[in-house]
């Protein structure tokens, strides 16, 4: 089975930053969408790339945003990858001249093959969790189930992953990486250094 990757997303703090990245994550997420608990500012997010060493990918989670803020926040901020979570189109995600991740909110019908074919030009697609006027965070996992096998692009699985159930998802799923971010948080925001060693150990010896 291939090396499962790994994104630690919401990050806060520097310190947080540097946690995820000792523990071997491969990414760590920035969220830009203020009505997010996990929201950072630019001037929190510049410092967080700053301190990162080379080859983690700076992720940044956007929802609905403007073109106007989505390219003020580029000028200002040196995002290695932009990860889409809300109602965005195939055109809304392109180009900014940076690969991009498309988040699905996953709900039982949904066509999952249909909206891979429709971003096409994503460089993976993350699964999440449904939940009504949520555009994702919930801490609550979808059924594993509704994924198909054989997509056209890299699944990136999030929604309520934790170190309990991350060997379980990443054997029913066989993901191309997990995404975690309230499943290794002391609280909203803040994460907790041994949870994310923890899941980090957890998806290791999935593989």
């Amino acid at each position: 089975m291939p090396v499962v990757r790994s994104k630690i997303c919401g990050i806060t703090r520097v310190e947080d930053a540097l946690a995820a990245v000792e523990a071997g994550a491969d990414a760590i997420g920035l969220v830009f969408y203020a009505k997010s608990p996990r929201a950072v500012t630019v001037q929190q997010a510049r410092a967080i790339i700053r301190a990162l060493p080379p080859f983690v990918t700076p992720v940044g989670l956007f929802v609905n945003a403007s073109r106007c803020e989505l390219g003020e926040i580029l000028d200002a901020v040196p995002l290695a990858m932009l990860q889409f979570h809300g109602d965005e189109t195939p055109d809304d995600c392109e180009g900014w001249h940076r690969p991009y991740i498309k988040a699905l909110r996953v709900k039982a019908g949904d066509d999952i093959s249909a909206s891979c074919q429709a971003f096409s030009g994503a460089s993976g697609i993350l699964l999440d969790t449904y939940v009504e006027g949520v555009p994702g965070g919930t801490g609550e996992a979808f059924d594993w189930a509704l994924v198909p096998r054989g997509l056209c692009k890299p699944i990136i699985l999030a929604g309520g992953l934790t170190v309990q159930n991350v060997a379980e998802a990443i054997a029913h799923v066989r993901p191309y990486a997990v995404d975690v971010s309230g499943g290794v948080e002391q609280a909203k925001g803040i994460k907790d250094q041994a949870k994310i060693r923890a899941f980090m150990a957890a998806v290791r010896n999935s593989q």
